[in-house]
């Protein structure tokens, strides 16, 4: 039996190790990151992948970094014959990356070399895209850079965010890596060198991406609200105040209004100028030190002192 060592931690990576086991193969190992202070109260909260691990009775290891030499001894010492990557957030060392006999494959949520970096998920709604896919390829010392084995796509919707895609693209790499495994294993795939020339790149997003421009065109904005849609979620500020913008629609508006103006309040959502005669309706949104609500709950609340005229996002 083909013994694998896992690594991956958000919740990403739980369907793709879930697959490795339903298919048979044997998981002696699973490596993720450290447990991490979460929400407001920072409780130590363990990864996605190691609660699963845990479930299935295989040994976790949590280094802090991998390349440390006790902490890559370790896993070296396991002599997996593959391992498998899925949203890691570590580049493995060479050491690591020549110890399989059948090498380090990773699981990739883009159809690189588009989209190389942490955040792929985030970019491919934020840029626009119709599409995106999954890459599975063998792991390389640079960033997201080695031979492709296979690709598939998956198509990105108008409503889609972050959320929903990020699920879509989570089936579809545990259904690819099932397919591409035994091919791997029996030596039917040719891998494909990938062109650097071609690469583009997602980076884990900044607080400072979060923040609305509302100088942009409507449809930017509005893939900019669903492309950080569960997380980090964009905002904008209002009397100095941050207010966290969860869901939106595009509206035509024909006004001559400065981006960031309130055109109108309607019953169900706030039409905001942007810097075309695509408008943003703010459907779902988050006041400071409050739950999400639907607008019109908020426009019955703490946004009732609201009205047209009134400009979003201006620095005071």
């Amino acid at each position: 039996m083909t013994k694998i060592v896992f690594m991956g931690t958000p919740d990403f990576s739980v369907p793709v190790l879930k697959q490795i086991i339903e298919d048979g193969y044997e998981v002696i190992g699973v490596v993720t990151q450290p447990d991490r202070p979460v929400g407001r109260k920072k409780v130590l909260t363990p990864p996605p992948v190691k609660v699963e691990a845990i479930k299935q009775g295989i040994p976790v290891y949590q280094p802090e970094k991998i390349r440390q030499p006790e902490e890559l001894e370790k896993v070296i010492a396991l002599k997996p014959d593959l391992v498998v990557t899925a949203a890691f957030g570590q580049i493995l060392p060479k050491e690591l990356l020549d110890a399989p006999k059948f090498g380090c494959i990773n699981v990739h949520a883009s159809l690189l070399p588009e989209l190389r970096g942490g955040a792929p998920i985030h970019y491919s709604i934020l840029q626009g895209k119709e599409k995106t896919g999954i890459t599975i390829m063998y792991m390389a010392e640079k960033l997201d850079a080695g031979d492709i084995l296979t690709q598939v796509e998956v198509p990105i919707t108008e409503k889609d965010t972050v959320g929903t895609l990020h699920d879509k693209l989570s089936a579809a790499g545990s259904q690819l890596l099932s397919e591409t495994l035994s091919k791997l294993l029996n030596g039917e795939l040719t891998p494909i060198k990938q062109n650097d020339e071609e690469a583009t790149f997602a980076y884990n997003i900044k607080r400072e991406q979060e923040k609305i421009d509302w100088g942009k065109t409507g449809e930017e904005i509005y893939n900019h609200i669903r492309g950080l849609n569960p997380w980090p979620v964009a905002y904008t500020t209002f009397d100095g105040k941050v207010i966290k913008i969860w869901s939106s629609e595009k509206v035509k508006a024909a006004g001559s209004e400065a981006p960031g103006t309130i055109i109108r309040l309607e019953e169900d959502g706030i039409i905001v100028a942007a810097g075309n005669e695509t408008a943003i309706k703010i459907t779902e949104l988050q006041p400071s030190g409050k739950k999400k609500m639907p607008a019109e709950q908020f426009l019955r609340g703490a946004g009732s002192n609201l009205a047209a005229g009134d400009r979003l996002g201006v620095t005071e």
